[in-house]
């Protein structure tokens, strides 16, 4: 999860957010590359003494100057359209969760199951336990198997919300009246925290999102202990 004082990304647990992360490497040294270089030409035209009247009116830098950036944006959008249908591919999920946005909580129904599904709210302040998040923590996890492929409905029942998990390089809208979807494969077992990412009231900073990756056979042990307690 994020630390203070981070300036990069979190770390990607997610094959997708590793993607991402490649992307934006791969686009910021074409940033900083061209902010060189825009840097060094002013300099020197500020700094020289003499002018040369080839620069002042030449067709080889104008022909270089409009096929360059053509081929810089070309770079930058063939991987980016590549992620993007990344994004939307689905194949196969081996589960499916629903997440409702509510004011100001979320819901989860497992809907491979019958009887599997809860209510998460945040833990408050007061009650959390040494090594709790404070406004991160929620009751209830959404529990999910490690190298699965998992596809999330995403939907709420009053207003806009955004179910987000950054480490998982997930971030949808839940919209009333509209079913969204994302797809991800969680790569290691862990704990990954994420916050509603758009403002949908008073409360809008206290409904934290709690993913919990675990092996397979821990996941289906407390799928039945939900059951079984339902």
């Amino acid at each position: 999860m994020a630390h203070p004082s981070q300036l990069g990304f979190q770390d990607a647990a997610s094959p997708l957010m590793e993607e991402l992360l490649h992307f934006h490497d791969h686009a910021l040294m074409i940033v900083i590359l061209i902010s060189t270089m825009v840097l060094y030409i002013i300099v020197a035209m500020v700094t020289a003494k003499l002018t040369d009247k080839l620069v002042l009116d030449s067709q080889e830098i104008e022909v270089i100057w409009t096929v360059l950036p053509a081929i810089i944006l070309i770079l930058i959008a063939l991987p980016s359209l590549r992620i993007l249908y990344l994004m939307d591919e689905i194949n196969d999920p081996h589960l499916t969760i629903k997440a409702m946005g509510h004011q100001w909580y979320w819901s989860y129904e497992y809907t491979d199951y019958e009887d599997l599904g809860f209510d998460s709210y945040m833990i408050p302040t007061q009650d959390l336990t040494p090594g709790q998040f404070r406004l991160l923590e929620a009751d209830h996890r959404m529990v999910i198997p490690v190298e699965s492929p998992i596809r999330v409905l995403i939907s709420a029942e009053d207003v806009l919300h955004s179910w987000a998990v950054p480490s998982l390089g997930v971030k949808v809208d839940a919209v009333p009246g509209r079913l969204n979807q994302a797809t991800f494969i969680v790569s290691r077992p862990g704990v990954f925290y994420g916050q509603c990412s758009e403002i949908c009231g008073a409360n809008h900073s206290f409904m934290p999102i709690v993913v919990e990756a675990v092996p397979l056979e821990h996941f289906e042990n407390w799928s039945s202990l939900m059951i079984e307690d339902a």
